[in-house]
């Protein structure tokens, strides 16, 4: 079985246990904060990754940086289990999987908006209506990025669907269509 999908199954799971015990925005909460630790930590996907690295270690260390910040009994219950079944390789997949299902479960689309400058408000809030008509969720969640290669327009992605608007790209089609010499007789 490959690590997406045991990931999907662990994070369908604790979103399950979650709800049950009322303590959903918390757990999110906690796992928002392993998925940002495991970005920005190299050293810390690298030790759960370790096979040298005993589970017992590895529970101790997510204890430590859970216990300042003060964690849900279930995300600790959780990481018990993760690491008792020696799942602790796939622990950042299963964050990032349970970010999606809880965007699911509470209707927020994720979209991603590449411009070559900032958007102001009225821009963010032009793109939030694109994107509610083509998903029909509740809420957007805009991801910005600049790249000035772009030249002018907006690439938009919504989930598996891209709208690229980009003068970039309406170069390189023409540049396509110019190569090709219709007027060639074809004999």
């Amino acid at each position: 079985m490959s690590n997406q999908r045991v990931a999907y199954a662990y994070a369908k799971s604790l979103m399950e246990l979650a709800i049950e015990r009322g303590q959903l925005e918390e757990v999110y909460q906690d796992f928002l904060h392993l998925a940002k630790m495991a970005r920005s930590n190299r050293d810390l996907e690298l030790a759960m990754r370790n096979p040298i690295v005993s589970s017992d270690k590895k529970l101790k260390i997510l204890k430590t940086l859970y216990e300042k910040r003060g964690a849900t009994q279930a995300t600790l219950s959780f990481f018990e289990i993760i690491c008792r079944k020696n799942r602790e390789v796939i622990l950042a997949d299963i964050a990032r999987e349970f970010q999606v299902q809880y965007q699911i479960h509470s209707n927020i689309q994720v979209a991603e908006v590449t411009t070559t400058f900032p958007l102001d408000d009225k821009l963010r809030a032009e793109f939030s209506k694109i994107v509610l008509e083509i998903t029909g969720m509740k809420e957007v969640k805009l991801t910005e990025k600049i790249n000035p290669e772009l030249i002018g327009g907006f690439i938009l992605r919504v989930n598996d669907r891209q709208l690229d608007e980009s003068l970039s790209s309406k170069l390189k089609a023409l540049r396509v269509q110019f190569a090709e010499n219709q007027y060639q007789s074809k004999i």
